[in-house]
């Protein structure tokens, strides 16, 4: 039996729980032990909702060993790993602190405020032979893998070109409104536009160079409507958009349309639509699970078997954080075509 702690229960946090919830009721071999966050609180069940019916229930604390202190945690428990759902300006940190403890590590999105700290989170990895694995659930969600198994196989010819799109409300639920400050959030850029920076660099690597035109609307958040344009050498045409500040009755969305010379895919509306050029457009068969919950247990298995992480390495993850890291250097010049590095 695996045996984990999970560090924050803020709005993703809780998403993680219901899933280890479900991944113990189904009999899988892992077990949360403890849970900790800085705001008791929560072990009350008060709680403010996200922007995703996730981690929205109510819980019974009384099956966890709980703390406030990160430090009394990791001294108290025996754990196989821990799971970091923290503010992101606090993952390298914590991070590092599990890894030298000598537990292994999944690290909820994006992996840190910047690359640097990236390296230092993949050197302590290394140098305690401990896995870290960044929660990166687009590459486990099932319509982002049918397209990444299109891409790689094929299928429909080569891929032409793609837009990929994600929007919903200013995220004003997080503890002290951390995601609403750029310091400590990276601001839209980092916390949500990443899914799909990380996307394109999973699919297809790293672009060449980023063009990325981009505004601030809510004060202090960062940039946080913007646009971009990834350039390759063989001139597939990709262009990713976000915006957080979207108000009213608009809630969320996330969407792409991908271009191949056989075909094209269009996922919308949780419904991913296939359409050939020579025969009829159909939905394909894909599994119900979402990412979150198909993310954790790809990790326990690694863990179970001695696997290498080999769908989300931490090294692709890092290579997420400098395409965001050129974004912003471009966007601070008006959109000025800018190497990714």
């Amino acid at each position: 039996m695996i045996k984990t702690g999970l560090i924050g229960i803020g709005f993703m946090g809780r998403g993680h729980l219901d899933n280890y919830i479900r991944l113990e009721s189904e009999g899988f071999p892992v077990k949360l032990v403890a849970v900790c966050d800085i705001d008791p609180n929560k072990f009350e069940n008060k709680f403010l909702p996200g922007n995703i019916d996730v981690g929205n229930q109510k819980y019974d604390f009384s099956k966890y060993r709980l703390y406030t202190d990160i430090e009394e945690m990791l001294n108290k428990e025996e754990l196989d790993y821990v799971d970091i759902c923290l503010p992101t300006y606090l993952h390298a940190e914590a991070t590092i602190k599990a890894l030298n403890r000598g537990l292994n590590v999944l690290c909820e999105k994006p992996m840190a405020l910047n690359s640097r700290e990236c390296s230092e989170m993949i050197e302590a990895a290394k140098r305690n032979n401990r896995k870290l694995m960044i929660a990166h659930c687009l590459r486990f969600w099932p319509a982002y893998e049918y397209l990444k198994e299109c891409v790689e196989t094929k299928r429909f010819g080569e891929f032409l070109g793609g837009y990929f799109y994600r929007g919903g409300s200013p995220p004003r639920w997080s503890y002290k409104n951390w995601l609403l400050t750029r310091e400590k959030s990276g601001g839209c850029m980092l916390d949500q536009h990443v899914h799909d920076v990380d996307t394109i660099n999973w699919l297809f690597g790293k672009p060449r160079a980023v063009s990325t035109i981009a505004r601030n609307v809510i004060p202090g958040s960062g940039y946080d409507l913007l646009s971009t344009n990834y350039i390759y050498p063989n001139g597939k045409v990709i262009n990713a958009q976000d915006d957080w500040t979207l108000q009213g009755d608009y809630g969320f969305e996330m969407l792409f349309r991908a271009n191949f010379e056989g075909g094209n895919l269009v996922f919308q509306n949780n419904i991913l639509k296939v359409n050939p050029n020579d025969a009829k457009g159909f939905i394909p068969e894909l599994s119900k699970d979402i990412g979150y919950y198909r993310e954790i247990k790809y990790f326990v298995d690694c863990l179970s078997s001695n696997k290498p992480v080999t769908v989300a390495p931490p090294e692709s993850s890092k290579e997420t954080i400098e395409i965001v890291e050129a974004e912003v250097r471009s966007a601070d010049k008006d959109g000025e075509i800018t190497p990714v590095l």
